[in-house]
């Protein structure tokens, strides 16, 4: 039965669990859903909910389901279960029988989903912010083997001033350690923990917001619930700041398409990120780079998307 179905006769059509389902999607989160159980059953003792074996029972169970998503080995395609929540939840009940269902005690889908999407996108904060720093390394390796190398500078694609290939090169480091600030900015707003705010006006339960927050890694619990379980606004930063570094990627490959041409000639691709032609064997094509800017228009359409959804969602 799903989390929700205990006033409902019968189950959902199998139509309506195509559209409903999230499984597909949320299932990238198992490690931050599985965290946030963790501590929400450490929460859930100290109020005297659990017992401190009942605790220990769940938290080993929980320990174990989260080795075995951090190393890829859950078969989510082979559970009818409607999102990463009821999985993790019947993963526990099957193990643990009752014990399991304890774990929902006080919590919503709400609150939980909005902890596990703040965890998740602190780790991509990381992850892009390592991201970005290796492409500002590679500009800077570039800039100081080439520090007397001159190209023509273009104002209207006509040439304007001689400017070294170093000075160029650092007009990308600045725009992309302007998208690092956003990343480090992103990550000082966002990081207060929704865990505890049930629904949407919190738990009768006397849970420990602020020890949840701790040992998430939060610097506090969110203030206000109503906010917290209906803030996407971080996400909306992410996608803007993930746009923002995608268009400065885009701009660095036409400029190095157009420095690659036969019309301008002032630097060589290598061979390792270009393709030929079947039909044309003179060519040399840089698909790598017209790749890159291909894929903006994805990134940019997250942020639209999200954008819409947020203006529509009222509650």
């Amino acid at each position: 039965m799903a989390l929700w179905g205990g006033r409902f006769e019968s189950g959902a059509s199998s139509m309506f669990k195509q559209v409903n389902d999230s499984l597909p999607f949320d299932q990238v989160m198992a490690s931050q859903d599985i965290q946030g159980s963790i501590s929400w059953s450490r929460a859930l003792q100290k109020a005297g909910v659990l017992t401190v074996d009942e605790q220990a029972q769940l938290e080993s169970a929980l320990s174990e389901l989260k080795a075995k998503a951090d190393a890829g080995e859950l078969d989510f395609n082979a559970s009818s279960e409607e999102d990463i929540h009821s999985f993790v939840e019947a993963a526990l009940i099957e193990k643990l029988g009752d014990i399991g269902r304890k774990l929902h005690t006080g919590r919503s889908r709400n609150d939980q989903v909005a902890t596990d999407f703040r965890l998740w996108v602190r780790e991509h904060i990381a992850s892009l912010r390592a991201d970005v720093l290796g492409v500002i390394k590679s500009l800077l390796n570039a800039a100081s083997r080439h520090q007397e190398a001159i190209i023509p500078g273009y104002t209207h694609l006509q040439r304007a001033q001689p400017i070294h290939f170093a000075h160029w090169c650092l007009a990308y480091v600045e725009m992309l350690k302007r998208d690092l600030s956003r990343l480090d900015d992103l990550k000082v707003r966002m990081n207060q923990c929704p865990l505890g705010s049930g629904a949407l006006a919190g738990t009768t339960f006397p849970v420990d917001r602020h020890a949840i927050a701790e040992e998430l890694g939060f610097d506090s619990p969110c203030l206000n619930s109503l906010d917290a379980v209906s803030d996407r606004d971080f996400v909306l930063e992410l996608l803007f700041v993930a746009s923002t570094s995608m268009m400065h990627l885009s701009r660095l490959a036409e400029d190095m398409i157009f420095y690659n041409s036969g019309e301008a000639g002032f630097l060589q691709l290598g061979d390792s990120v270009t393709s030929g032609s079947s039909l044309m064997p003179q060519k040399k094509n840089p698909d790598a780079l017209e790749l890159m800017r291909g894929k903006c228009g994805r990134v940019f359409g997250s942020l639209q998307a999200l954008l819409v959804t947020c203006l529509l969602y009222t509650s």
